[in-house]
């Protein structure tokens, strides 16, 4: 890291900032079809993350507010996340949240533990009573269907900043092999030390905020 270069955290959000996947969740209480099969073709490599969202999600017929309620008491924050806000606040770094999930659940979780100004780059949803239509959007606006958290990364790193990388899942490795500095969780850190890419082990965010305090120039 060069220090008094601008800093940029993007982090993911389903697995990361949760204790699991609220999508899942929510595909689990209300999918009118087999969705796990559309997981299997992702997890091979058929298709794209965004692919396998809009396909699942289109069949959900459920409202906005039975979707979340569905997620109360079974969907959490991660330990530490609102000490990693403040931190974030009092260094000055621009965090951002980069996910493959739904923004209209990832502001509702935020907000219920009083966390609403951070920047959320996530599927776009419309609840149509043919079932939910989820689309991807571009740092330039327009609709893409893979590479979006890596997209979004090389916007970032295009404005100039340094990039701090967090997150959990495979869908997470392109964008992290592009960053600076990474923390990982789950199969992103298996990924990471299978591929030989240095990485922070986290279990926490106490863990994450511990490292960067000690890392000179952030």
């Amino acid at each position: 890291m060069r220090t008094g270069k601008k800093t940029l955290i993007q982090c993911d959000f389903d697995g990361t900032i949760t204790d699991r996947d609220a999508s899942f969740t929510m595909l689990d209480a209300f999918a009118s079809g087999d969705w796990k099969q559309i997981l299997e073709e992702y997890k091979s490599g058929r298709i794209s993350v965004g692919d396998f969202n809009t396909r699942a999600f289109a069949m959900v017929k459920a409202d906005r507010q039975s979707l979340l309620k569905t997620l109360a008491g079974r969907v959490t924050v991660r330990e530490g996340f609102r000490a990693m806000v403040d931190y974030c606040q009092r260094k000055n770094l621009h965090l951002v949240i980069v996910s493959n999930g739904l923004q209209f659940y990832i502001e509702e979780i935020l907000s219920n533990i009083g966390i609403v100004d951070i920047p959320i780059f996530a599927a776009q949803t419309e609840f149509l009573s043919e079932g939910l239509k989820v689309q991807y959007l571009g740092p330039d606006g327009k609709t893409i269907s893979k590479c979006f958290k890596e997209t979004h990364l090389d916007s970032f790193l295009q404005d100039g900043y340094q990039v701090i990388y967090i997150g959990n899942g495979p869908s997470d490795m392109a964008a992290a092999k592009r960053s600076h500095i990474v923390f990982a969780t789950g199969t992103l850190l298996t990924h990471c030390t299978q591929a030989n890419l240095h990485c922070n082990a986290f279990t926490n965010f106490n863990e994450i905020v511990s490292t960067l305090e000690a890392m000179q120039g952030i």
